[in-house]
Parts: C-alpha cells; structure tokens; sequence
C-alpha cells in the first residue's frame, strides 16, 4: 500500500497540500476528485516522488519514497502526468518502449518487447503503432502513453486525467481496461479525474479534495453524496440510482 503521512507542500502563500494522511490500499482503484487547484495532481506527483513535499512521509509497501534508487522506484511505481509533450519524433511502438527503460536501460530484451507488445494489445493500438505521435489524433496520443505506462509494469499507477482527449467511447474502453487491469493483474491504481460520474463507476474508493485539504475518504458509495458532493463542489447535486450505479446529475445543480 502506499501510505501518506502528514504531507505539507505550499507555493509562497498557496497550500496545496496540508497535513495530508491517505493510505491507498493494494488492489483497488482509488479516484482523487475536486475542483480545479485543489491539490490532488500535486499530490500524486509528490507520492511519485516528481515533486518534493516540503514535510512529511510517502511510503510505499513500508519503505520511505526517498529511500528508493531511482532505478527502483520506476519499477514500483509509475505515473502519467496531465501534460505529455515529446519533443522528438517517435513511433506509438517507440514511445510504448520507454515504459522498458528501468529494466533494459534503452537495450531491449525480448522479454522487454513482450511487455510492449501486450501493452499495444490492451490499448488496441496494434494497427497503428508504426505510425508517428504526430500523425495521431489526441485520443489515440492518450492511449499510447497509457500503453507505455502499463508497459512498466509496476505494482502502483498514477494517472493524471487519463481521459483527457478521450471521447465516450474511448474513456469507457479506458476506465473497463484499468478495471480489467486490477482485477486481473493485481495492480493498484490512482486516478486523479474530472468526471464524477466516471470515479462513481469505477471507482473502488474516493478521495475528495478542496483547498488542499482532504474533505472526505472512503468507499465509492460514501463519497457519492449529495451532501458530500455540496461541500466539495458548492454544487447541489442529485443522485440517481441506475442499475445499481450512483450517477450524479451535475448539469441541473
């Protein structure tokens, strides 16, 4: 499990991150929802080690983030941040193969191009991955960097708005493969996402933030509140009750 003790990170005056505990447990999704510069991307990149806390601890499976080689780390735990700009000309299967580096150091093993061709395969890129990034729609671009992300093959996985760019189609086709991920693989999974109703889902638990701080945690039902959703989004927002699921109807409130 990945474990968050008391983490502070402030920008001058701004908090965004104040006296943060969180345990993630292993196997399960956990979504971080709130509005707009509430502290959950900061978050996920100090627990990757991305971004320095100012105080406080991150530990993964009982071991302090910073007492990991870097080398060891990446093939704990991998994370895709909001903004992926490369500024070389790369193939999806070239870019998939970035997700080897912490086992291959950029010499790739047959065993090291299995991962990648199964990770083409999950994300259904195999008939384009000899196609240039910049020959790709946003869609299929977000999919690739998916795609080197399960690469890596690690045990936790951050992702930064996975559906940024995604149609319904394909955020649907995204949110069932990360499903199919933890269910099958055993992996751990840590969304930060936008659509409550995607997190309300998919989502095994939810972390809501405002202001830096962590309004409330727990099981997906606990979180998709009425109640709750008010003091996170100062919205009134329904809840409705679909084939067992929770959808917020957030466009009337």
């Amino acid at each position: 499990m990945i474990e968050v003790q008391h983490v502070h990170k402030q920008y001058g005056d701004q908090v965004v991150a104040c006296d943060t505990t969180l345990t993630i447990p292993k196997g399960k999704i956990t979504s971080f929802i709130g509005p707009n510069g509430a502290g959950k991307s900061t978050l996920l990149s100090i627990m990757s080690r991305l971004i320095k806390m100012d105080s406080g601890k991150v530990l993964i499976d009982g071991k302090e983030i910073d007492a990991y080689k870097s080398n060891d780390l990446a093939k704990k735990i991998s994370i895709l941040k909001q903004s992926n700009q490369i500024n070389i000309r790369l193939t999806v299967r070239e870019l998939v193969s970035f997700g080897r580096f912490p086992y291959s150091q950029g010499r790739l093993t047959k065993a090291d191009w299995t991962y990648v061709d199964e990770a083409i395969d999950y994300m259904k890129l195999k008939d384009i991955q000899h196609k240039h990034l910049d020959q790709l729609s946003g869609g299929q671009c977000q999919r690739a960097f998916i795609a080197m992300v399960i690469a890596q093959d690690t045990d936790y996985i951050l992702l930064d708005e996975p559906l940024n760019n995604l149609d319904m189609k394909h955020s649907v086709d995204i949110m069932k493969l990360l499903k199919n991920i933890v269910e099958k693989l055993d992996k751990t999974i840590v969304i930060v996402i936008h659509d409550i109703n995607f997190a309300s889902v998919y989502s095994d638990r939810i972390v809501a933030f405002k202001n830096g701080q962590i309004v409330k945690e727990g099981a997906t039902e606990e979180i998709i509140q009425t109640s709750v959703l008010k003091e996170v989004f100062d919205m009134n927002i329904p809840i409705q009750q679909i084939d067992d699921q929770q959808i917020c109807v957030y466009f009337k409130g």
